[in-house]
């Protein structure tokens, strides 16, 4: 399910691996029900969501949907994890909020914002929740939990 301006980047990587993508776009709460609809009748076998912030203010909506339609998923954030998401993989958070701090200091300490470089998130984390996982009848291979920053049993 996608939204924002990541989609040419996804397609590209799904291309890479040889992967069928289907886009579908969810630009409301309203929308999230249908779109889960065509997934179903597409007989979609994963989703992945994009960073977004509806997605993210739905977040449980989103988890429940995917969970009712026993349909693996990865998120952009763990916080879709802690709701009972089965994956995510994007920056970590917190660290992008230290990071941030540091640059509100050195603006309160007078520097000019338009001459701070740009920075990329540089620390990025990825969950998995086995709990989901057995729920929707998932095996995660020994190698993907391997990589796992962190595994929720």
């Amino acid at each position: 399910m996608a939204s924002g301006n990541c989609e040419k980047e996804t397609e590209a990587a799904a291309q890479s691996l040889a992967l069928q993508l289907q886009i579908l776009e969810a630009r409301s709460t309203n929308e999230l029900t249908s779109a889960f609809s065509a997934i179903e009748r597409a007989r979609i076998r994963a989703i992945m969501t994009l960073p977004d912030a509806m997605f993210f203010g739905q977040r449980e909506g989103v988890v429940e949907l995917a969970g009712k339609s026993r349909l693996p998923a990865i998120f952009p954030e763990k916080d879709f994890v802690d709701v009972g998401g089965l994956m995510a993989y994007g920056p970590n958070v917190s660290d992008n909020f230290r990071r941030a701090a540091i640059y509100v200091d050195k603006i309160l300490k007078g520097a000019k914002p338009a001459e701070l470089p740009v920075e990329q998130p540089t620390k990025f984390e990825f969950i998995i929740n086995l709990k989901v996982a057995k729920q929707i009848g998932l095996t995660i291979p020994p190698n993907v939990l391997a990589r796992a920053d962190k595994v929720i049993k």
